[in-house]
């Protein structure tokens, strides 16, 4: 690929991706020769931060002081100070950075891999994942006492997006769909990577990614309506908690548009983030996102306007240009001499900049008393074993019927199939793993010599026959060479081990060269031992046609970019015999012949063992990452094949589904257990748990619902959508907070007692069963009346017990009245209500076993009062309608064409009103009725909307209001395209 292509593609796509500077050489200050240097107050620590900061940053220049805005901080030797990356992944152990010789050339970390995102929070056990943090923290230091230019100790780390909708191509970055379990695995997690001293930290979390980015379909161009009760409720409510605890020092500016205006210039960033803290944040953008607002969103007309707007909306680092800061510099010094910023707007972003960094050490004469961690501490033996215990507390029992789990550790003969059976993946935030334990070897291992363990792939070997020409597809070489179709006959180059993956997304391994067949930018060749990279290149999908045929879609990640050259993506046949792309109808028609059967295979092999394990499942680098929606969450049809072949042949059949997210299938499996990609101990885990080993408690942190029957994945609204078990009133496959065991639990005794603001929600808990085992105690309230909808149960509290056979514990959860509260539109502030809330406690949120009440004494909120002005935005009900930015630095608006209509609910119409007055915008004029009781209502008034001349040129336009009485719900009924922000009702 061409390197100018790389550079404007990636930065469409791709997420924050660090890069290096060369360091220039720190120097002593102000130290004379034979003499030894003065202390200057920014280098004491004795000094209070606040001091050594401000010290500091007097004496930088101003150009030193822009230098620090950039990801990669070139040293200022004068003053002693090194040099600075901004940035290493470290998401579930540490990952990658970026290589500064080759700013496209990831450097690999080769350290602890934890599970997945997902799967940590699986473990719904916080004191253990900041055991987690910690052990990537130390890693982390451990790299950048290896290589300080390489390996920066700023992480950007964890990702807090909510799993609102499965089909997010990042579900394995985000914890849950919860905000209450988000805050709490990214704070445990953020207190881990951070350390415990009370001013310095072993590293600087950053949050990813500010706000409601929860697609990847055009995410830099898409917009997130969040209507206020969603954003203060829901999204804001997943990143408040880190924040609030210390846990995090910043957060991400994410591509998308929150209400019409790009995150990386979201003046919440500023007023509401930093609102959470006392102490200073260090907020970063997104990989190229600043240069984004006027190269590809087009938001500003020039780059020192976008810099400008950047900096003032409460961003302290500019993520661009890789290692070389000279067009941030040029720019940043454009829009000063324009007047778009203040030098005081500089001071106030290196401030946070400084503060972050001598919290790091960096300014110490001993760097701080994090500086003592070596790079023996990276995959030693302490973090294998608690990779381990973390990967086995992560794993789910999703079905036991017949209790064929735990299998008997006296086995003789079992089978292991299917295509993770003796594989491990990591993904695009993930690290190499330095060994791996594939749950082949740890079931071999655990079984021990006395037991003949096997295993086979079982994946359907096939060679495909181009109907055209009589010849099958056949690999040449194993690099550059392209794949023709010559053979005449099936033989070792023109066979191929096909693997179906989510979403009937295959691999094709040629078993000839052992090789994946691969996209090449268009050609075909055999040249990759994995997918992987960021253009994952070895993805097909066999398109079956009525005709009994096939078609191949060429799927590679590519595809979906502009630069692509074909509308359509089919594999066709040249004159010479060579593979290309085109479009479907030019395609090559190819019978699919199967030489060996994947599902006889696995049939022929568990048909005499006393037991099968079938492991299937996801390849986080196949049909949906970082840049790639799914579109279904089914699992490969020919996986289920699988399945269903080996259940037929052995009724002793144990399924284990290791991928990171909710998955469908149609096919029965009474012994299921989910993992995510549970990194190199996944084999030891792995076999800790079906053999009884350790009782599994993991719980899901999502809802897996029956069908990819879904709305719209930017449809943001969970009130309306009912996504999320918050709102979902279906039946799902698995529950939020679903998880069995080998063991059984009673509850007993729950008890409410007021505390004050709060309530103490008090149960007894007890193993009922034969075996140890840990329960996850789940805290679930409901409102029973209320203004505004509300949650079917929204989880309040947890809590993971340890119980011996036949003991019992009482176990205390607290609810804060404050927590209670909803964001009242009609008034702009957090409310309680007056109202009965229904206590839900059990094993998920489905598996409620003891409940009661309690009522809470709060407030009734007042119908509204339009004769004060009201934002638009703060409607309660709608039809249609964009929620827009007033203007680009602040202020949220409604944006509505013909047909679109507003409610304001229990509007108060009483007391003689006569007119209405609105705030609007119209290119080309417009006009809105407003009625009562519905959008067919009785008609109040017409508005009439003049040309204002542009979206973000508001005016006025007023009318007489005529029939107002009454408490009555207020209707906006749009018939023209226009803006609104507010509105006012007039006596």
């Amino acid at each position: 690929m061409k390197r100018f292509l790389a550079a404007a593609l990636l930065a469409v796509t791709m997420g924050a991706a660090p890069a290096l500077a060369a360091p220039a050489q720190a120097a002593p200050v102000n130290a004379a020769p034979g003499h030894a240097a003065a202390v200057l107050p920014y280098q004491d620590p004795a000094v209070p931060l606040d001091q050594r900061v401000g010290d500091l940053l007097g004496r930088l220049t101003l150009d030193e002081k822009i230098s620090l805005l950039h990801q990669s901080q070139p040293a200022i030797p004068r003053l002693g100070l090194p040099y600075f990356k901004a940035g290493t992944e470290a998401l579930h152990g540490v990952a990658w950075s970026n290589d500064h010789n080759d700013a496209w050339n990831q450097k690999m970390a080769s350290g602890t891999v934890f599970p997945q995102a997902v799967g940590l929070a699986s473990t719904w056990d916080p004191e253990l994942i900041k055991r987690v943090g910690s052990a990537v923290g130390d890693e982390v230091r451990g790299y950048n006492a290896i290589d300080p230019v390489l390996w920066g100790t700023q992480v950007w780390a964890p990702v807090v997006n909510l799993l609102r909708d499965p089909r997010w191509g990042r579900n394995e970055e985000g914890y849950s769909e919860d905000p209450l379990l988000t805050g709490a695995i990214s704070t445990a997690y953020g207190k881990g990577l951070s350390g415990d001293d009370p001013v310095y930290l072993k590293t600087a979390p950053v949050l990813k990614h500010y706000l409601a980015n929860n697609n990847e379909y055009l995410r830099s161009l898409t917009s997130s309506n969040l209507r206020p009760r969603i954003k203060h409720e829901y999204d804001e409510a997943a990143f408040k908690p880190a924040i609030s605890n210390d846990a995090a020092t910043g957060v991400m500016a994410s591509y998308n548009l929150v209400n019409g205006r790009p995150n990386t210039v979201n003046p919440d960033l500023d007023a509401v983030v930093r609102s959470w803290t006392t102490k200073d944040l260090y907020n970063v953008s997104d990989a190229w996102a600043p240069d984004a607002l006027q190269e590809y969103e087009h938001y500003y007309d020039t780059k020192p306007e976008a810099v400008a707007a950047t900096l003032k909306a409460g961003l302290d680092s500019f993520t661009i240009n890789n290692d070389d800061p000279s067009l941030m510099t040029a720019n940043i010094k454009a829009a000063l001499s324009q007047g778009l910023i203040t030098v005081a707007d500089i001071d106030r972003a290196v401030r946070h900049v400084l503060s972050i960094r001598i919290r790091l050490g960096q300014l110490d004469p001993d760097g701080g008393p994090y500086a003592k961690i070596t790079k023996d501490v990276i995959n030693s033996a302490a973090n294998q074993r608690l990779n381990r215990q973390t990967a086995g507390e992560a794993m789910v029992l999703l079905e036991n019927s017949g209790r064929k789990l735990p299998l008997s550790p006296g086995l003789k003969k079992v089978a292991v199939l299917g295509p993770l059976q003796d594989t491990l993946f990591s993904d695009w935030y993930g690290g190499t793993m330095p060994y791996q334990v594939t749950p082949l070897a740890g079931i071999k291992e655990r079984l021990g010599a006395r037991a003949a363990v096997t295993g086979a792939d079982a994946l359907d070997r096939i060679a495909l026959k181009d109907l055209a020409s009589g010849k099958y597809v056949t690999a040449t070489g194993t690099t550059g060479q392209n794949v023709v179709v010559s053979d005449t006959a099936p033989g070792g180059a023109s066979t191929w081990d096909q693997t179906d993956w989510t979403g009937d997304v295959s691999t094709l391994r040629n078993v000839g060269n052992g090789k994946l067949l691969t996209g090449n930018f268009g050609p075909y060749v055999t040249n990759s031992d994995v997918p992987g990279g960021w253009y994952v290149q070895q993805q097909f999908r066999l398109e079956g046609q009525a005709d009994g045929t096939y078609l191949i879609q060429y799927v590679g990640y590519e595809v979906n970019e502009g630069w692509w050259p074909f509308p359509e993506h089919y594999v066709t046949v040249g004159a010479d015999g060579t593979l290309g792309t085109g479009t479907k109808a030019a395609a090559a028609h190819f019978a699919r012949e199967v030489v060996q059967s994947g599902a006889k295979t696995a049939a022929a092999a568990a048909k005499d063992a006393d037991a099968a394990v079938v492991v299937v499942g996801s390849n986080p680098f196949v049909y949906g990452r970082e840049s790639h929606d799914r579109s279904t969450l089914a699992l490969g049809q020919g996986q289920q094949e699988l399945i269903k072949a080996v259940r037929a042949a052995n009724p002793n059949t144990v399924v284990v589904l290791e991928d990171s997210y909710p998955t469908t299938m149609n096919v029965d499996t009474p012994a299921l257990l989910w993992t995510t990609h549970a990194g190199a101990e996944t084999g030891h885990a792995l076999a800790d748990v079906l053999f009884g080993d350790r009782n599994p408690a993991g719980r899901l942190t999502q809802t897996w619902y029956r069908s990819d029957d879904l709305p719209d994945i930017l449809n943001y609204d969970i009130t309306k959508t009912g996504m999320t078990y918050l709102y979902h009133r279906g039946d799902p496959r698995y529950a939020f907070g679903h998880g069995l065991s080998y063991t059984t639990f009673g509850y007993q005794s729950l008890k409410v007692t007021p505390r004050g603001d709060s309530y103490d929600v008090t149960v007894k808990v007890t193993n009922t069963g034969s075996r140890a085992g840990d329960e996850v105690v789940q805290l679930y309230t409901h409102q029973r009346s209320s203004r505004v909808t509300q949650p079917v149960k929204q989880l309040r509290g947890f809590t993971r017990v340890t119980l011996r056979p036949g003991e019992s514990r009482t176990v205390k959860l607290t609810v804060k009245k404050a927590d209670l509260a909803l964001w009242d539109v009609t008034r702009g502030k957090w409310t309680v209500e007056t109202a009965t809330h229904d206590v839900l406690v059990g094993g998920s949120s489905s598996a409620i076993r003891q409940r009661a009440s309690f009522q809470v004494n709060g407030e009734r909120i007042p119908p509204r009062d339009l004769t004060r002005s009201t934002r638009a935005i703060d409607f309660d009900d709608y039809s249609g309608v964009d929620l827009v930015d007033t203007s680009k630095e602040s202020g949220e608006a409604v944006g509505a064409v013909a047909g679109d209509w507003l409610k304001f609910a229990d509007a108060d119409l009483r007391g003689g009103l006569t007119g209405i007055t609105a705030g609007v915008s119209s290119v080309a004029g417009g006009s809105f009725e407003v009625r009562a009781g519905s959008p067919s209502g009785v008609l109040l008034a017409t508005v009439a909307v003049p040309a204002t001349g542009g979206i973000y040129q508001y005016g006025t336009a007023s009318a007489t209001l005529s029939g107002a009485d009454g408490v009555r719900d207020l209707y906006l009924v749009f018939k023209g395209d226009l803006r609104i922000k507010d509105l006012t009702l007039t006596k």
